[in-house]
């Protein structure tokens, strides 16, 4: 069953590796927080990622935190060289946690590449979505909290 509206945010320590720094959710309290998760063998993954890019530079100053995970749809996915080139070339450049076990994954209850999770200042889940318009589905909530 996904996660309901208003879970706290899971626990991100399956993360195995952080790429760009682990990220300071403790003093992020406040702060509305998206997470995502994406694999180097997602299309829509990657289709998705310019949305994100302007999205960092939209919302970011306006007070939103971005955390990346990344978790393996197949075997070649753990590959640690390739999965740097894709977070050079897709210009991820928040924190990105490696979730090469799935533990991330099942603590969101999620089974679908991309995922996103959108919390709220307290850091409780406001909106869930995934697929090629899983971020137009959760831009009205963000300007929303965010405006």
């Amino acid at each position: 069953m996904p996660m309901r509206l208003k879970t706290p945010l899971p626990d991100l320590d399956g993360v195995t590796e952080w790429i760009h720094g682990e990220p300071d959710l403790a003093n992020a309290d406040g702060q509305p927080l998206l997470v995502y998760i994406w694999a180097i063998s997602c299309h829509i993954c990657h289709e998705n990622m310019p949305k994100l890019q302007s999205w960092r530079d939209r919302y970011i100053p306006k007070g939103l935190k971005i955390v990346s995970i990344h978790c393996p749809r197949m075997k070649g996915d753990t590959d640690m060289e390739k999965v740097q080139t894709a977070i050079d070339d897709c210009g991820i450049s928040e924190s990105c946690g490696i979730d090469n076990m799935h533990r991330v994954k099942k603590a969101f209850d999620n089974e679908i590449w991309p995922a996103y999770f959108l919390f709220d200042r307290e850091h409780k889940l406001k909106r869930r979505a995934a697929g090629k318009t899983g971020l137009s589905m959760l831009e009205p909530a963000l300007e929303e909290m965010l405006n």
